[in-house]
C-alpha cells in the first residue's frame, strides 16, 4: 500500500548531507511525494543495500527502513558516507569486490538492492580497471551471493549510459546499447549478468535505467560532481557556473524520490522478476543551458567532453510493468533544493 504524506526532509546529521557548512540546522517541508506506507508483516524481513551509504541508496534504505525491513547495509564508503546511512540499519563496512566477506550478508534476504558501484563516465575513462572491478565484477559478486544466499530478488541500478548517442528520441528499452564510454559498458553488463542469472539460475532480477539522477546527498565536489549539484555549490559561492560545450546537450533529470518509488515497486511488482530492463527517467529533458537558468548565476563555459549528446527517457513500460510514472517536476526538484542552499 501507498499513501499520501508531506515528506520531510531533516538534516539530521548537519549540512553535510546537502554538501555544504550551515550555520543552524534546516528543515524543510518539499513537496508531496508517494512513499510506501509502513506495514508491521514486513518486520524482520531482511533486505540489503549494496552502496547504501551513497546518495541514491542511502534514500532507498531510509524508506525500506521506514516500511519495517530488518535493512543491511554494504558499503566501502569510497564514494558514500557513514553519516547517511540510516540508523535503524545494520551498517556493513565491506567492499564488493570481495565475495567472501558479502556473502554472509546477504544470506537469507528477500530484496537486494544494488546499487553499489564506481559512477561516472568520465571517472570510468581515466580508471578503466578500476570501475570494471567495482562494476562489473563486483555486480557478479553480488549475483553469485544472492543465488547462494537464497535472495529472492535482486533490484539493479543500471545507467542510462548504456544507450550511448542513438539516431532518435525518446530512447526506449528496445534500442541496442551503444555505450560510449567504460562505465556506460561496465552498468550494460550487469544487465546482461543479471538476465543470464534469471534465465539459468532462476535467480529474479530486473534493471533499473536511471536517467540522471538529484536531490539531497548528492555529491557537489570534485571533477565528477553531477551537474545540479556543482551549479548549485557554484551559484552558492557566487562563481559563474561551468557548462561543458555548448550547453545544449540535453538531459533527462529525474528526482531521486521518484527513482526510490520505482525501486520498491520493482521488488514486488509481479510483472517483472526475469531480466526485465526499465527506463527509470521523467521523459522530460533540459539542456544544460535551461538548466544553468533555473539555477540562475552567470555562466562560463570549457571544452567539451566525450559523453552522449542527449538523452530522454520513454517510461512507458515503468508504467506498464511497475504502475510507476515520475510526480516530480525538475522546476519544483530545484526550487526546493534552491531553498536548501538558501538560493533565491
Amino acid at each position: 500500500m501507498f499513501y499520501r504524506f508531506e515528506f520531510v526532509i531533516c538534516l539530521r546529521f548537519g549540512a553535510c548531507d546537502l554538501g555544504f557548512t550551515a550555520t543552524k540546522v534546516e528543515v524543510l517541508k518539499l513537496c508531496k511525494a508517494t512513499v510506501p506506507k509502513e506495514n508491521k508483516k514486513t518486520t524482520s524481513v531482511k533486505v540489503v543495500v549494496t552502496g547504501g551509504a551513497g546518495f541514491i541508496g542511502s534514500h532507498i534504505a531510509d524508506a525500506l527502513v521506514l516500511r519495517g525491513y530488518e535493512v543491511h547495509v554494504i558499503d566501502n564508503l569510497f564514494g558514500g558516507r557513514r553519516e547517511h546511512v540510516n540508523p535503524k540499519a545494520i551498517f556493513h563496512e565491506i567492499d564488493i569486490r570481495n565475495l567472501e566477506l558479502i556473502k554472509p550478508v546477504i544470506k537469507g534476504a528477500k530484496f537486494l538492492f544494488h546499487l553499489a558501484a564506481l559512477p561516472r563516465v568520465q571517472y570510468s575513462i581515466t580508471h578503466p580497471l578500476e570501475t570494471h572491478e567495482a562494476n562489473a565484477t563486483g555486480t557478479l559478486n553480488v549475483l553469485i551471493a544472492a543465488r547462494e544466499g537464497g535472495v529472492k530478488r535482486v533490484i539493479y541500478s543500471a545507467s542510462s549510459s548504456a544507450y550511448g548517442d542513438q539516431p532518435k528520441m525518446p530512447l526506449r528499452e528496445d534500442m541496442p546499447a551503444n555505450p560510449k564510454s567504460p562505465y556506460g559498458l561496465q552498468k550494460y553488463v550487469g544487465e546482461l549478468y543479471c538476465k543470464v542469472w534469471s534465465e539459468v539460475y532462476g535467480l529474479e532480477t530486473v534493471s533499473l535505467r536511471y536517467f540522471n539522477v538529484y536531490g539531497p546527498r548528492f555529491n557537489p565536489e570534485g571533477a565528477y560532481a553531477l551537474v545540479i549539484g556543482k551549479f548549485l555549490k557554484l551559484r552558492r559561492e557566487g562563481k559563474p557556473l561551468t557548462i561543458t560545450g555548448d550547453g545544449t546537450q540535453t538531459r533527462d533529470f529525474t528526482d531521486v524520490r521518484d527513482v526510490v518509488r520505482a525501486n520498491l515497486l520493482a521488488a514486488e511488482s509481479l510483472k517483472v522478476g526475469k531480466g526485465e530492463v526499465l527506463n527509470i527517467g521523467a521523459g522530460r529533458n533540459f539542456s544544460v543551458n535551461g538548466l544553468a537558468k533555473l539555477i540562475g548565476g552567470d555562466v562560463a563555459h570549457v571544452a567539451a567532453r566525450l559523453e552522449p549528446h542527449d538523452t530522454l527517457a520513454d517510461n512507458s513500460l515503468a508504467k506498464k510493468l511497475l504502475g510507476w510514472t515520475p510526480e516530480v517536476t525538475l522546476e519544483d526538484g530545484i526550487n526546493e533544493l534552491k531553498r536548501l542552499y538558501d538560493l533565491k
